[in-house]
Protein backbone atom coordinates (compact mmCIF):
# COMPACT_ATOMS: atom_id res chain seq x y z
CA UNK A 1 0.00 0.00 0.00
CA UNK A 2 1.47 3.33 -1.12
CA UNK A 3 2.14 5.93 1.58
CA UNK A 4 0.38 9.18 0.59
CA UNK A 5 1.43 11.01 3.78
CA UNK A 6 3.85 13.44 2.02
CA UNK A 7 1.19 14.30 -0.58
CA UNK A 8 -1.44 14.95 2.10
CA UNK A 9 0.97 17.10 4.09
CA UNK A 10 1.79 19.16 0.99
CA UNK A 11 -1.89 19.75 0.23
CA UNK A 12 -2.51 20.65 3.89
CA UNK A 13 0.34 23.20 3.70
CA UNK A 14 -1.22 24.78 0.61
CA UNK A 15 -4.63 24.82 2.29
CA UNK A 16 -3.12 26.59 5.31
CA UNK A 17 -1.64 29.18 2.95
CA UNK A 18 -5.08 29.63 1.34
CA UNK A 19 -6.54 30.25 4.79
CA UNK A 20 -4.14 33.19 5.10
CA UNK A 21 -4.44 34.80 1.66
CA UNK A 22 -8.22 34.37 1.65
CA UNK A 23 -8.31 35.91 5.18
CA UNK A 24 -10.74 33.20 6.25
CA UNK A 25 -10.89 34.15 9.95
CA UNK A 26 -11.55 37.85 9.29
CA UNK A 27 -14.00 37.08 6.50
CA UNK A 28 -16.06 34.74 8.68
CA UNK A 29 -16.63 37.67 11.03
CA UNK A 30 -17.41 40.02 8.13
CA UNK A 31 -19.78 37.44 6.61
CA UNK A 32 -21.79 37.27 9.84
CA UNK A 33 -22.15 41.07 9.81
CA UNK A 34 -23.23 41.04 6.15
CA UNK A 35 -25.84 38.34 6.80
CA UNK A 36 -27.47 40.56 9.41
CA UNK A 37 -27.37 43.64 7.17
CA UNK A 38 -28.78 41.83 4.14
CA UNK A 39 -31.63 40.46 6.24
CA UNK A 40 -32.71 44.02 7.07
CA UNK A 41 -35.87 44.85 5.01
CA UNK A 42 -34.81 48.52 4.86
CA UNK A 43 -31.58 47.66 3.01
CA UNK A 44 -33.07 48.28 -0.43
CA UNK A 45 -34.06 51.82 0.50
CA UNK A 46 -30.51 52.58 -0.67
CA UNK A 47 -30.19 50.48 -3.83
CA UNK A 48 -26.53 51.32 -4.51
CA UNK A 49 -25.53 50.21 -1.03
CA UNK A 50 -27.72 47.12 -1.30
CA UNK A 51 -26.08 46.03 -4.55
CA UNK A 52 -22.62 46.62 -3.10
CA UNK A 53 -23.34 44.59 0.03
CA UNK A 54 -24.95 41.77 -1.94
CA UNK A 55 -21.90 41.60 -4.21
CA UNK A 56 -19.54 41.47 -1.24
CA UNK A 57 -21.76 38.83 0.41
CA UNK A 58 -21.69 36.61 -2.70
CA UNK A 59 -17.90 36.87 -3.00
CA UNK A 60 -17.27 36.05 0.64
CA UNK A 61 -19.72 33.15 0.55
CA UNK A 62 -17.92 31.71 -2.47
CA UNK A 63 -14.53 31.97 -0.73
CA UNK A 64 -15.74 30.46 2.55
CA UNK A 65 -17.71 27.65 0.88
CA UNK A 66 -14.74 26.78 -1.33
CA UNK A 67 -12.29 26.69 1.58
CA UNK A 68 -14.63 24.63 3.79
CA UNK A 69 -15.33 22.17 0.98
CA UNK A 70 -11.62 21.65 0.27
CA UNK A 71 -10.87 21.19 3.98
CA UNK A 72 -13.66 18.59 4.23
CA UNK A 73 -12.45 16.76 1.11
CA UNK A 74 -8.88 16.67 2.44
CA UNK A 75 -10.15 15.30 5.76
CA UNK A 76 -12.05 12.57 3.93
CA UNK A 77 -8.97 11.66 1.89
CA UNK A 78 -6.85 11.51 5.05
CA UNK A 79 -9.31 9.20 6.82
CA UNK A 80 -9.53 6.93 3.75
CA UNK A 81 -5.72 6.82 3.59
CA UNK A 82 -5.40 5.86 7.25
CA UNK A 83 -7.98 3.07 6.94
CA UNK A 84 -6.41 1.73 3.78
CA UNK A 85 -2.92 1.69 5.35
CA UNK A 86 -4.21 -0.05 8.50
CA UNK A 87 -5.71 -2.80 6.32
CA UNK A 88 -2.94 -2.65 3.66
CA UNK A 89 -5.74 -2.26 1.08
CA UNK A 90 -4.05 -1.39 -2.23
CA UNK A 91 -7.43 -1.21 -3.99
CA UNK A 92 -7.98 2.24 -2.42
CA UNK A 93 -4.85 3.79 -3.94
CA UNK A 94 -6.55 5.04 -7.12
CA UNK A 95 -9.37 6.75 -5.17
CA UNK A 96 -6.96 8.41 -2.74
CA UNK A 97 -4.74 9.62 -5.58
CA UNK A 98 -7.78 10.98 -7.44
CA UNK A 99 -9.06 12.85 -4.36
CA UNK A 100 -5.68 14.44 -3.60
CA UNK A 101 -5.24 15.35 -7.29
CA UNK A 102 -8.66 17.03 -7.44
CA UNK A 103 -7.98 19.11 -4.31
CA UNK A 104 -4.54 20.07 -5.62
CA UNK A 105 -5.98 21.15 -8.98
CA UNK A 106 -8.53 23.40 -7.29
CA UNK A 107 -5.80 24.91 -5.12
CA UNK A 108 -3.86 25.66 -8.32
CA UNK A 109 -6.77 27.83 -9.47
CA UNK A 110 -7.33 29.31 -6.03
CA UNK A 111 -3.69 30.36 -5.64
CA UNK A 112 -4.20 33.04 -8.28
CA UNK A 113 -5.94 34.95 -5.48
CA UNK A 114 -2.65 35.16 -3.58
CA UNK A 115 -1.26 37.32 -6.40
CA UNK A 116 -3.75 40.10 -5.65
CA UNK A 117 -2.38 42.33 -2.93
CA UNK A 118 -3.50 45.76 -4.15
CA UNK A 119 -6.28 47.67 -2.44
CA UNK A 120 -8.43 47.78 -5.58
CA UNK A 121 -7.49 44.48 -7.23
CA UNK A 122 -10.96 43.01 -6.74
CA UNK A 123 -12.68 46.04 -8.32
CA UNK A 124 -14.21 46.48 -11.75
CA UNK A 125 -12.07 48.53 -14.10
CA UNK A 126 -11.98 51.07 -16.90
CA UNK A 127 -9.77 50.18 -19.87
CA UNK A 128 -8.65 52.64 -22.52
CA UNK A 129 -7.03 51.60 -25.81
CA UNK A 130 -5.31 54.24 -27.97
CA UNK A 131 -3.71 53.85 -31.39
CA UNK A 132 -0.12 55.13 -31.38
CA UNK A 133 2.61 55.01 -34.06
CA UNK A 134 1.75 53.10 -37.22
CA UNK A 135 -1.10 54.99 -38.88
CA UNK A 136 -3.96 52.83 -40.14
CA UNK A 137 -2.21 49.66 -38.97
CA UNK A 138 -2.11 51.02 -35.42
CA UNK A 139 -5.81 51.81 -35.61
CA UNK A 140 -6.55 48.31 -36.90
CA UNK A 141 -4.35 46.85 -34.13
CA UNK A 142 -6.27 48.84 -31.53
CA UNK A 143 -9.50 47.27 -32.70
CA UNK A 144 -7.84 43.84 -32.60
CA UNK A 145 -6.91 44.46 -28.94
CA UNK A 146 -10.45 45.57 -28.15
CA UNK A 147 -11.76 42.33 -29.65
CA UNK A 148 -9.11 40.34 -27.72
CA UNK A 149 -10.33 41.75 -24.42
CA UNK A 150 -13.96 41.15 -25.39
CA UNK A 151 -13.14 37.49 -26.10
CA UNK A 152 -11.15 37.22 -22.86
CA UNK A 153 -14.10 38.59 -20.87
CA UNK A 154 -16.38 36.10 -22.58
CA UNK A 155 -14.06 33.25 -21.53
CA UNK A 156 -13.98 34.40 -17.90
CA UNK A 157 -17.66 35.25 -17.62
CA UNK A 158 -16.91 38.96 -17.16
CA UNK A 159 -19.13 41.73 -18.50
CA UNK A 160 -17.57 44.26 -20.86
CA UNK A 161 -19.41 47.39 -21.99
CA UNK A 162 -18.32 50.06 -24.46
CA UNK A 163 -18.21 53.53 -22.92
CA UNK A 164 -17.05 55.30 -26.07
CA UNK A 165 -15.13 54.75 -29.28
CA UNK A 166 -13.47 57.00 -31.84
CA UNK A 167 -13.44 55.34 -35.24
CA UNK A 168 -10.34 55.11 -37.40
CA UNK A 169 -9.88 57.09 -40.60
CA UNK A 170 -9.83 54.07 -42.92
CA UNK A 171 -10.17 51.08 -40.59
CA UNK A 172 -10.06 50.16 -36.94
CA UNK A 173 -10.35 52.66 -34.11
CA UNK A 174 -8.41 55.68 -32.92
CA UNK A 175 -9.40 54.96 -29.32
CA UNK A 176 -11.90 53.09 -27.20
CA UNK A 177 -12.94 53.03 -23.57
CA UNK A 178 -14.65 50.05 -21.93
CA UNK A 179 -15.77 49.05 -18.45
CA UNK A 180 -15.02 45.47 -17.40
CA UNK A 181 -17.05 44.05 -14.53
CA UNK A 182 -16.03 40.90 -12.70
CA UNK A 183 -14.22 39.83 -9.57
CA UNK A 184 -10.55 40.84 -9.74
CA UNK A 185 -11.12 42.56 -13.09
CA UNK A 186 -8.71 45.35 -12.18
CA UNK A 187 -6.13 43.04 -10.63
CA UNK A 188 -6.04 40.92 -13.79
CA UNK A 189 -6.23 43.74 -16.32
CA UNK A 190 -3.48 45.71 -14.56
CA UNK A 191 -1.12 43.20 -16.21
CA UNK A 192 -2.18 44.59 -19.61
CA UNK A 193 -1.20 48.19 -18.87
CA UNK A 194 1.45 49.48 -21.25
CA UNK A 195 2.35 49.58 -24.95
CA UNK A 196 1.61 46.63 -27.24
CA UNK A 197 3.47 46.13 -30.55
CA UNK A 198 2.25 44.42 -33.73
CA UNK A 199 4.56 43.27 -36.55
CA UNK A 200 2.98 42.00 -39.79
CA UNK A 201 2.68 42.46 -43.53
CA UNK A 202 0.37 45.44 -43.70
CA UNK A 203 -2.97 44.73 -45.43
CA UNK A 204 -3.15 48.47 -46.08
CA UNK A 205 0.18 48.69 -47.95
CA UNK A 206 -0.11 48.16 -51.71
CA UNK A 207 3.52 47.03 -51.83
CA UNK A 208 3.00 44.39 -49.13
CA UNK A 209 5.70 45.71 -46.83
CA UNK A 210 6.16 44.68 -43.23
CA UNK A 211 4.77 47.23 -40.79
CA UNK A 212 5.34 47.75 -37.08
CA UNK A 213 2.55 49.49 -35.20
CA UNK A 214 1.79 50.31 -31.60
CA UNK A 215 -1.26 50.63 -29.35
CA UNK A 216 -1.34 51.76 -25.72
CA UNK A 217 -3.54 50.23 -23.02
CA UNK A 218 -4.35 52.02 -19.77
CA UNK A 219 -6.32 50.52 -16.89
CA UNK A 220 -8.02 52.21 -13.95
CA UNK A 221 -9.90 50.70 -10.98
CA UNK A 222 -13.56 51.67 -10.80
CA UNK A 223 -13.75 52.84 -7.19
CA UNK A 224 -16.84 53.47 -5.10
CA UNK A 225 -17.37 56.46 -2.84
CA UNK A 226 -14.69 58.59 -4.50
CA UNK A 227 -14.18 61.92 -2.75
CA UNK A 228 -12.42 64.09 -5.33
CA UNK A 229 -12.92 67.80 -5.91
CA UNK A 230 -12.80 68.67 -9.61
CA UNK A 231 -12.77 72.25 -10.84
CA UNK A 232 -15.30 72.48 -13.68
CA UNK A 233 -13.06 75.01 -15.42
CA UNK A 234 -10.43 72.24 -15.77
CA UNK A 235 -12.81 70.05 -17.79
CA UNK A 236 -13.40 70.23 -21.53
CA UNK A 237 -16.55 68.47 -22.70
CA UNK A 238 -16.86 67.08 -26.22
CA UNK A 239 -20.02 65.55 -27.65
CA UNK A 240 -20.22 62.99 -30.42
CA UNK A 241 -22.52 60.39 -31.93
CA UNK A 242 -22.63 57.13 -30.04
CA UNK A 243 -21.30 54.29 -32.14
CA UNK A 244 -19.88 50.81 -31.87
CA UNK A 245 -16.49 49.70 -33.13
CA UNK A 246 -16.52 49.37 -36.89
CA UNK A 247 -18.86 52.29 -37.46
CA UNK A 248 -22.06 50.72 -36.17
CA UNK A 249 -24.05 53.79 -35.19
CA UNK A 250 -26.19 53.44 -32.10
CA UNK A 251 -28.14 56.66 -32.58
CA UNK A 252 -28.18 59.71 -34.81
CA UNK A 253 -27.91 62.40 -32.15
CA UNK A 254 -24.77 63.71 -30.47
CA UNK A 255 -25.64 62.38 -27.03
CA UNK A 256 -22.31 60.67 -26.26
CA UNK A 257 -19.93 62.64 -24.03
CA UNK A 258 -16.16 62.78 -23.71
CA UNK A 259 -14.61 64.65 -20.77
CA UNK A 260 -10.98 65.83 -20.81
CA UNK A 261 -9.35 66.80 -17.52
CA UNK A 262 -6.58 69.15 -18.59
CA UNK A 263 -4.43 69.14 -15.40
CA UNK A 264 -3.93 65.35 -15.62
CA UNK A 265 -4.66 64.71 -19.30
CA UNK A 266 -7.17 62.03 -18.30
CA UNK A 267 -10.11 61.37 -20.60
CA UNK A 268 -13.40 59.63 -19.83
CA UNK A 269 -16.34 58.81 -22.09
CA UNK A 270 -19.92 57.61 -21.91
CA UNK A 271 -22.37 56.67 -24.62
CA UNK A 272 -24.60 54.19 -22.75
CA UNK A 273 -27.42 56.61 -21.92
CA UNK A 274 -29.86 58.29 -24.30
CA UNK A 275 -29.42 61.78 -22.95
CA UNK A 276 -26.32 63.94 -22.99
CA UNK A 277 -26.88 64.91 -19.35
CA UNK A 278 -26.94 61.28 -18.17
CA UNK A 279 -23.85 60.43 -20.20
CA UNK A 280 -22.02 63.41 -18.71
CA UNK A 281 -22.86 62.20 -15.21
CA UNK A 282 -21.55 58.71 -15.99
CA UNK A 283 -18.38 60.08 -17.59
CA UNK A 284 -17.83 62.39 -14.60
CA UNK A 285 -18.13 59.46 -12.16
CA UNK A 286 -15.53 57.52 -14.13
CA UNK A 287 -13.26 60.55 -14.40
CA UNK A 288 -13.42 61.05 -10.63
CA UNK A 289 -12.38 57.43 -10.07
CA UNK A 290 -9.51 57.80 -12.56
CA UNK A 291 -8.24 61.01 -10.95
CA UNK A 292 -8.38 59.40 -7.49
CA UNK A 293 -6.55 56.31 -8.77
CA UNK A 294 -3.88 58.44 -10.44
CA UNK A 295 -3.33 60.37 -7.22
CA UNK A 296 -2.82 57.07 -5.38
CA UNK A 297 -0.42 55.82 -8.06
CA UNK A 298 1.59 59.05 -7.90
CA UNK A 299 1.86 58.81 -4.11
CA UNK A 300 2.96 55.16 -4.29
CA UNK A 301 5.51 55.95 -7.01
CA UNK A 302 6.98 58.67 -4.79
CA UNK A 303 7.20 56.29 -1.82
CA UNK A 304 8.79 53.60 -3.99
CA UNK A 305 11.30 56.14 -5.26
CA UNK A 306 12.23 57.13 -1.71
CA UNK A 307 12.57 53.44 -0.78
CA UNK A 308 14.69 52.78 -3.86
CA UNK A 309 12.24 50.32 -5.39
CA UNK A 310 12.10 49.79 -9.13
CA UNK A 311 9.00 51.32 -10.72
CA UNK A 312 6.44 48.88 -12.11
CA UNK A 313 6.02 48.60 -15.84
CA UNK A 314 3.30 51.06 -16.77
CA UNK A 315 2.09 53.63 -19.23
CA UNK A 316 4.43 54.17 -22.16
CA UNK A 317 6.44 51.00 -21.54
CA UNK A 318 6.44 48.30 -24.21
CA UNK A 319 5.16 45.11 -22.62
CA UNK A 320 4.31 42.67 -25.43
CA UNK A 321 5.01 41.94 -29.08
CA UNK A 322 2.59 40.24 -31.48
CA UNK A 323 4.57 39.06 -34.52
CA UNK A 324 2.57 37.68 -37.47
CA UNK A 325 5.28 37.90 -40.16
CA UNK A 326 7.93 36.68 -40.91
CA UNK A 327 7.14 34.15 -38.14
CA UNK A 328 4.32 33.64 -35.62
CA UNK A 329 4.99 34.59 -32.02
CA UNK A 330 3.52 36.52 -29.11
CA UNK A 331 6.13 37.38 -26.50
CA UNK A 332 5.72 39.17 -23.18
CA UNK A 333 8.83 41.30 -22.83
CA UNK A 334 8.59 41.46 -19.04
CA UNK A 335 8.40 37.74 -18.29
CA UNK A 336 9.88 36.26 -21.52
CA UNK A 337 6.77 34.08 -21.83
CA UNK A 338 5.95 33.36 -25.45
CA UNK A 339 3.70 31.30 -27.72
CA UNK A 340 3.46 30.61 -31.45
CA UNK A 341 -0.35 30.59 -31.24
CA UNK A 342 -0.86 34.26 -32.16
CA UNK A 343 -4.46 33.73 -33.22
CA UNK A 344 -5.28 32.02 -29.94
CA UNK A 345 -3.98 35.04 -28.02
CA UNK A 346 -5.92 37.45 -30.23
CA UNK A 347 -8.99 35.29 -29.58
CA UNK A 348 -8.66 36.01 -25.85
CA UNK A 349 -6.37 33.24 -24.60
CA UNK A 350 -4.21 35.57 -22.49
CA UNK A 351 -4.58 34.13 -18.98
CA UNK A 352 -1.12 32.53 -19.02
CA UNK A 353 0.44 35.88 -19.97
CA UNK A 354 -1.49 37.75 -17.27
CA UNK A 355 -0.76 35.18 -14.56
CA UNK A 356 2.92 35.01 -15.53
CA UNK A 357 3.27 38.76 -15.05
CA UNK A 358 1.37 38.74 -11.73
CA UNK A 359 3.60 35.93 -10.42
CA UNK A 360 6.72 37.82 -11.45
CA UNK A 361 5.42 41.02 -9.84
CA UNK A 362 4.82 39.23 -6.55
CA UNK A 363 8.27 37.60 -6.68
CA UNK A 364 9.89 41.00 -7.24
CA UNK A 365 7.86 42.51 -4.42
CA UNK A 366 8.93 39.73 -2.02
CA UNK A 367 12.65 40.19 -2.74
Amino acid sequence: MRDFTPDIRDVQRRLDEAENYLAIADNRERFAVLEAEIADPALWDDQDRARKLNGEYANLKDDLDTFDRLAEQLGDAEVLHELARDEDDESQEADIEQQIGAISAELDRLELRSLFTGEHDDADCIVQINAKDGGVDAQDFSEMLLRMYEKWCERRGFTISLNGVSEGQEAGIMSAEVTIQGRYAYGLMSAERGTHRLVRISPFDNQGRRQTSFAAVQVWPLMDDVDVEIDESDIEMQVFRASGAGGQHINKTSSAVRLIHHPTGLVSSSQEERSQLQNRERAMNRLSAMIAAKAEEDRQAELDSIAGKQAQVGWGSQIRSYVMQPYQMVKDLRTELETANVQGVLDGDIDFLIEGFLQQRRANHDE
